[in-house]
This record gives C-alpha cells, sequence and structure tokens, in this order.
C-alpha cells in the first residue's frame, strides 16, 4: 500500500491543476500563500487522522467540499467526540482554504464557485468504500 502522506499530497497535487471555473477567467488554484501553504500542511497532518474513520465509513465527504459524521455507529461511544473535533478541525481549514484561494485571486466572490469545484473533486478522488454525498444530500458508497 502507498504512503498515505504521499497519497495525500499526489490528490493536493490533482486538485490544485483543476480546470478553471465555469464563468470566470480562470482561478489560480495553484496559487499558494503561507496562508495557503499553513492550511494544505495542518489539512495534511489531520489526513492521517481522519483516513482510519473514512474507510469505516464513520465520516464521510459532503457534495459542498467539507466532511461529516455519516455514521456514528461505526465508532465506539469513546471516540465519537474526538472524531467530532477532528471533523470540525479539518471543515475550518477546508473552509479557510477556500477563502484564501479565493482571495489570493483577487477575487473572494469565487469562493462558492472554488468550494463546489474542491467538492466535486474530493468525492471523485475517493477510495473505494468511502462515503459521500450526492448533490441531493443522500450518502453513497463509492
Amino acid at each position: 500500500m502507498a504512503n498515505p502522506v504521499f497519497l495525500f499530497r499526489l490528490i493536493l497535487l490533482m486538485l490544485l491543476s483543476m480546470m478553471p471555473l465555469s464563468g470566470y477567467t480562470q482561478a489560480n488554484i495553484e496559487i499558494d500563500t503561507p496562508a495557503i501553504a499553513s492550511l494544505k500542511q495542518s489539512m495534511q497532518q489531520r489526513h492521517k487522522q481522519l483516513e482510519p474513520y473514512y474507510s469505516r465509513g464513520a465520516v464521510g465527504l459532503t457534495h459542498d467540499g467539507l466532511i461529516a459524521m455519516h455514521d456514528a455507529n461505526a465508532l465506539p461511544l469513546s471516540a465519537r467526540q474526538p472524531v467530532n473535533t477532528l471533523i470540525a478541525a479539518e471543515n475550518q481549514d477546508r473552509n479557510a482554504l477556500y477563502r484564501e484561494i479565493a482571495r489570493a485571486n483577487s477575487h473572494p466572490e469565487w469562493e462558492g464557485d472554488i468550494r463546489s469545484t474542491f467538492g466535486q473533486r474530493w468525492i471523485q478522488l475517493a477510495r473505494p468504500g468511502w462515503w459521500y454525498q450526492n448533490a441531493s444530500g443522500s450518502w453513497v458508497r463509492k
């Protein structure tokens, strides 16, 4: 099995080479600022902790570029609060990442489109067996 850090970096690299946002001049998704670099590093470190919960089906990807508890029953009661804390921290970083990419492109109004594009990409790059929400909000197993 490939190194999880390598896989996460590969996923981020793929995300950074996304197609242009529809209806807009192409956003520079590869843009790098100290804030963006810090967010990516934080997310990469947290991914190591979240990966087992994606695999168990406890945590899933939402269609709007965030993550959510999919099945709390897949976790022992003692793990639920720590996982909820991880989810909250990840979503905080994801929201900040989308906002920072839009700001770095001098178009804060693009945040929603950047979020949507990332949401689609996270789902496309999810591993088989992981759960995600489709556009109608229903949970689907990849």
